[in-house]
């Protein structure tokens, strides 16, 4: 892999949730950044990050910066950029598929590094 691709393909890792928005928004707001500036982009949520992808959990999830979730979500779905919930961290919390918000995906670790792999890699 060269350099080059990594330096196109973002990959935002997520491993806290509402029990820390600043840094559970930040990286909703980064992803979209990265969008912005033209990068194929993906975020895989884990651990506690995984309540981020519940239906209704973002709607009132705000940073002390002013960032909403749910509007950088949006902006996220809107473009289709790829947000995965890790498989075994969401049913370990009896998350289910039914439960995850539009445009977001269960996977497993596996799809993490293969993301990881091929990407610049960003950890919240």
């Amino acid at each position: 892999m060269s350099d080059d691709e990594r330096e196109k393909n973002v990959l935002i890792v997520v491993a806290c949730g509402t029990n820390n928005p600043n840094r559970s928004v930040r990286a909703f707001h980064l992803a979209t950044v990265a969008h912005k500036m033209g990068k194929n982009v993906a975020v895989f949520l884990m651990d506690e990050g995984v309540y981020l992808a519940r239906k209704g959990i973002t709607d009132n999830l705000k940073a002390p910066t002013g960032d909403v979730a749910d509007d950088l979500l949006m902006y996220l779905q809107e473009f289709q950029v790829p947000i995965y919930a890790c498989k075994p961290c969401a049913e370990a919390r009896q998350i289910k598929e039914e439960d995850l918000q539009e445009g977001i995906e269960m996977a497993p670790a596996t799809r993490l590094f293969e993301l990881a792999c091929k990407s610049t890699t960003i950890s919240l």
